[in-house]
């Protein structure tokens, strides 16, 4: 089930009633029940995956509270880490891993004739899988108590808000949440709801109107022109921005009006002035757990610049491929690496020189962020194709400057309109830098109505309504 849809808004409807009727036990069983059902509503074969790796992570963190032995301890955290990994590296990378190697072996003069497993990838799986592991890797570090209650942690893990493509919630967050009853607040309605029509309006009016654009310039990049193909450059880093923000503030709003508090998952990133800082403000709860899990682990930037380097390289590299099961996906972690170590060499004398030159600070800040947009819209390039052959066509497409006209640009409403669309989206979001606009409307009841109308308006007059899935939804 998809949130813009029909059958989810009929399923919201239903949920919420009994949700605020219902008390204790009953309030965890039927939110179990109901993400169980959202879940299964796209192929409830997959039900038992998620009620696999929710038992596997509740007894190892039951185990893992009452053992002492430290190798006992190490063996537990490994069962728990092979059995999510493992079942995840089978959905999802399998067939990857084994036409790569066929490949390898045929360079090498063998050829290898393996049939392909025909798998069908559970949606959602790389998000609860993640958000599994961090529990029982947090009990492991004593950072928190295993939970004793099997219904509250299947609660955690399914919680439908979050469930397909985050944000991912430790359970340090998120546990102790359902340990009380949410009363209906009124607030909480506001700000969720706005956030939710928030993100409606990000998905259904700007993610789903630069689509099509975006899928022509993609699927036969040398039937458009230069100028052409570089808006449909420009068009995606807004629709892979706007379809993903926008899933987790709806995800975000629902929580909020149920009474949690979910994690911000994004913070106007193409105001970035640096990688670090792009990756501090894009998928935050993900990067956060890389960081954590992967990163810290490694060594950081404890042992000196060149193990630094290696460990963000790792860690990039490692986060493309969670993104897919492609070699497009891991050579766009690959040049996000490369960004993270370059940034690291050559950010502290670009600054020094332009600070030499002359140069006033706006400035300064102007063309790092011009800096980072443009270099994350050559990875966006390789994320976007499903092949190498696709994003060298479209490079080589847009470099043709003879073609770079107005005129040869087709569908200019398209473009007009998503142009639009992108500069009210920057507006918000550089606003957002200085204002909290939820608690201003929230101050102010006024605003309340005027604020969710003019959203409704634009949703209605600028949307999409084909219940298109989320990108994040193959991750």
């Amino acid at each position: 089930m998809i949130f813009n849809s029909l059958p989810f808004l009929v399923f919201i409807a239903f949920f919420l009633p009994v949700y605020f009727h219902l008390r204790g036990q009953w309030r965890l069983w039927w939110c179990l029940l109901a993400s169980y059902f959202f879940y299964g509503w796209w192929d409830w074969r997959f039900l038992g995956l998620i009620a696999f790796s929710t038992l596997v992570d509740f007894f190892v963190g039951q185990r893992l509270s009452r053992t002492e032995e430290p190798n006992r301890r190490k063996w537990l955290l490994v069962v728990s880490i092979v059995v999510n990994l493992g079942v995840l590296a089978f959905f999802k990378y399998f067939n990857f891993f084994a036409a790569s190697t066929a490949a390898f072996l045929s360079m090498l003069g063998w050829q290898v004739n393996w049939d392909v497993l025909h798998i069908i990838l559970p949606v959602g799986i790389s998000f609860y899988t993640f958000q599994s592991m961090s529990y029982t890797i947090d009990v492991y570090r004593r950072k928190i108590p295993a939970t004793d209650s099997l219904l509250r942690f299947a609660t955690y893990i399914a919680f439908f808000p979050q469930l397909v493509a985050g944000p991912i919630v430790r359970a340090a967050a998120l546990l102790p949440q359902f340990q009380r009853d949410h009363h209906f607040r009124w607030d909480n309605f506001v700000i969720g709801g706005t956030q939710v029509l928030w993100g409606f309006f990000k998905k259904i009016a700007i993610a789903d109107s630069l689509a099509p654009f975006v899928d022509q310039c993609f699927q036969s990049p040398h039937s458009f022109a230069a100028l052409h193909l570089f808006i449909g450059i420009v068009f995606y880093s807004f629709q892979i921005y706007c379809d993903f923000s926008g899933y987790s503030d709806i995800a975000i709003g629902l929580a909020r009006i149920m009474g949690f508090r979910f994690p911000e998952n994004f913070r106007a990133p193409y105001f970035s002035q640096s990688f670090s800082e792009f990756w501090m403000r894009w998928h935050i709860t993900l990067s956060s757990w890389l960081r954590d899990y992967l990163y810290i682990p490694l060594g950081g930037n404890r042992h000196g610049a060149w193990r630094t380097y290696r460990n963000l390289m790792i860690t990039m590299v490692l986060g493309g491929l969670w993104h897919g099961a492609s070699w497009v996906f891991v050579f766009w972690g690959l040049l996000h690496g490369l960004y993270l170590v370059g940034q690291r060499l050559v950010g502290p004398p670009f600054g020094k020189w332009l600070c030499a030159v002359g140069m006033p600070a706006v400035g300064r800040r102007l063309l790092n962020v011009l800096i980072v947009y443009t270099l994350t819209n050559v990875a966006w390039v390789f994320f976007r194709s499903p092949d190498f052959g696709t994003a060298m066509a479209v490079f080589e497409g847009v470099s043709d400057w003879s073609t770079f006209s107005w005129s040869l640009v087709i569908n200019k409403f398209q473009v007009l309109k998503g142009g639009l669309l992108i500069a009210l989206l920057l507006w918000v979001d550089g606003t957002s830098m200085r204002l909290n606009w939820q608690q201003l409307i929230w101050r102010k009841p006024q605003w309340q109505w005027a604020t969710w109308a003019v959203m409704l308006w634009l949703i209605a007059f600028f949307g999409t309504f084909g219940a298109n899935a989320f990108i994040y939804f193959q991750f």
